[in-house]
C-alpha cells in the first residue's frame, strides 16, 4: 500500500476548499478504504492548527483539530530521527522549518509520496516525489 504524506498546505486546501481540495478529498476517501496511507508530521497538525486559529479563531480552530482526528491520517511524532532529516533540508535552504518536517516525513519513509500545492517544494523535489494537488 503507498504511503502519502500530507503538508499542511494539503490539508488547509481541504478544509478551505481552494485549488486542490477535490484531490485531497480523493486521497482521504482511499485512505478510508485502505487503498492508501496518509502520515501528517506532529509538526505539520499544528501548523494547521495555528494557521487555522489566527485565520478564522479559536472555535473553527477545534472544530478542524476534532475533524482531523477522525480522518484516516496517522499523526507522526517528531522523532530524533525525523528532527535530523527536517534539519538536513533545512540546511539546504529555501523551504520553512515546518515544511521540513513534512519533506524529511517523505525522506524518511521509504517510497512514499509528499502531498502538497506549495511550489517551494519544488527546491527537494531532487529528493523526494511529489503529488502536486
Amino acid at each position: 500500500m503507498k504511503t502519502l504524506v500530507l503538508d499542511s498546505h494539503a490539508l488547509l486546501a481541504y478544509f478551505e476548499k481552494d485549488a486542490g481540495w477535490e484531490a485531497v478529498s480523493q486521497l482521504l476517501q482511499e485512505a478510508s478504504e485502505e487503498r492508501c496511507h496518509l502520515v501528517l508530521s506532529a509538526i505539520n497538525w499544528g501548523e494547521v492548527y495555528y494557521i487555522t486559529l489566527r485565520e478564522y479563531g479559536e472555535e473553527y480552530a477545534r472544530k478542524v483539530a476534532q475533524t482531523l482526528s477522525h480522518m484516516p491520517v496517522e499523526i507522526v511524532d517528531a522523532t530524533q530521527e525525523l528532527a535530523l532529516h527536517a534539519a538536513r533540508l533545512k540546511a539546504r535552504g529555501g523551504l520553512s522549518y515546518a515544511d521540513c518536517f513534512a519533506a524529511g516525513l517523505a525522506k524518511m519513509k521509504k517510497h512514499s509520496v509528499l502531498v502538497t500545492g506549495d511550489k517551494e517544494f519544488k527546491r527537494v523535489a531532487d529528493e523526494i516525489t511529489i503529488h502536486w494537488v
